[in-house]
């Protein structure tokens, strides 16, 4: 029955897309009937995907919704892969096919400067420092956190995300003059107003969800318009709910699989700033917030499919198609930054730069040798020397009582047995 309903919406599609290019004259200008076909043979992949694709772990508000995040995932990709192989020049000016307003060089804005919270100098407005920074990405940090910490559902991951990356602004300011910005504008707009508000208000959304009692009923079964209202606002609420115990340090595989998504989190971070660099968009360009918005959709069904693979790897075998997708946009978005401007990657770090990140390399590979290696040979070693302290000390007693031999013998072979197991 699906397979017959997907020809059908296919075929209708197909029908009116032939019928409207029947209709109309067909125009003489090329590059306007390539970006028509274009978008009408992704739309017709789109209604297949929506149809076939296979689902996802999440069904709120409907699976077919998913399915269409994880069609447009391909496209995507497929866009990023095309983009890859043009040269330098050809695919900052394709983005004119999207917008004639792109292909041009843009200025970056540097939000350092004069970091005084209050200026003297400044007779009538002595805070304008601090209304110079409050643009629309303020508000953009706070929602964009708030759904970050949806999808990661636990507060020190998203801490250690926010603080990592702002380490990497001050890194890489000169590279990028937009990450070079005030002291305040790092720690106490950033750090703590905008990202811990976010993460603050998301940890309270998680708590309501995991408290919420997840009982559904049929629409028309609900007697009540007021239910019936209700019902309809829950059905965006998740079908059940999964609490994400990440426990990093609770085996060697876990804490590698959270620094790896650490990791990618960051990249994709970074990927925002570098790709509106190198392809010559604005910040406030819709191209950039629809990418944005497609991550939010993406990434939490990716997270979701990551937790399922860590947590329960003999239901889940191997890890969602969404996770693999989202990891090759993210390494493909960062090899068209390192094709189209490697100079600006190459830069030198500073010296003290250099110490600082080599530093805090060799102490997280430290506590890693220590916690999953000597660690557990140590307490190994004790558990062991423990069992035969033990075992002496009853082979005494029971000599000292004069018991039988047997009993001796048993306690031995159990001894044995345990060590075995150790």
């Amino acid at each position: 029955f699906r397979r017959a309903h997907t020809l059908t919406v296919l075929f209708i599609l197909t029908c009116a897309l032939g019928y409207v290019t029947l209709l109309e004259e067909t125009p003489q200008d090329t590059a306007y009937n390539t970006k028509r076909g274009i978008v009408a043979s992704i739309l017709v992949f789109l209604c297949f995907g929506v149809t076939q694709a296979k689902d996802g772990p999440f069904s709120r508000p409907h699976p077919a919704y998913w399915r269409f995040w994880l069609c447009v995932s391909v496209v995507y990709e497929l866009f990023l892969i095309f983009i890859l192989f043009q040269t330098v020049q050809d695919g900052r000016q394709f983005m004119k096919y999207i917008d004639p307003h792109l292909g041009v060089p843009l200025p970056e804005r540097d939000y350092g400067g004069n970091c005084l919270i209050y200026d003297p100098g400044n007779e009538t407005d002595p805070f304008h420092n601090i209304w110079d920074k409050l643009d629309g990405f303020v508000p953009a940090h706070f929602f964009g956190w708030y759904l970050k910490t949806l999808m990661i559902r636990d507060w020190w991951m998203c801490m250690i995300i926010s603080v990592m990356f702002e380490f990497l602004e001050y890194s890489l300011e000169h590279q990028l003059p937009n990450f070079s910005e005030c002291w305040w504008d790092h720690w106490i707009m950033d750090v703590i107003l905008c990202n811990g508000l976010g993460i603050y208000c998301g940890m309270k959304t998680l708590s309501w969800l995991s408290l919420k009692t997840y009982k559904w009923q049929g629409l028309w079964n609900i007697p009540t318009y007021k239910g019936k209202m209700k019902r309809i606002v829950f059905q965006f609420t998740p079908y059940s709910w999964v609490k994400f115990e990440w426990k990093p340090a609770s085996s060697l595989r876990r804490w590698l699989a959270v620094c790896g998504i650490i990791f990618v989190f960051l990249l994709a971070e970074l990927n925002t700033f570098y790709l509106k660099f190198v392809l010559w968009m604005p910040p406030e360009h819709y191209l950039v917030l629809l990418r944005l918005v497609f991550f939010v959709n993406v990434g939490g069904v990716a997270m979701r499919e990551i937790y399922d693979f860590m947590d329960d790897p003999k239901f889940h075998k191997k890890l969602g198609q969404q996770a693999w997708l989202v990891a090759a946009i993210t390494a493909t978005e960062f090899l068209i930054v390192v094709k189209y401007d490697p100079y600006t990657l190459t830069l030198s770090l500073p010296f003290y730069i250099t110490q600082c990140w080599i530093l805090g390399i060799i102490l997280v590979l430290t506590w890693t040798a220590w916690r999953f290696f000597v660690r557990d040979i140590t307490l190994r070693y004790k558990e062991i020397r423990r069992q035969k302290q033990e075992h002496k000390y009853e082979k005494d007693k029971c000599l000292s009582n004069g018991d039988g031999h047997s009993s001796i013998l048993d306690e031995q072979n159990g001894n044995k047995l345990r060590e075995r197991k150790l």
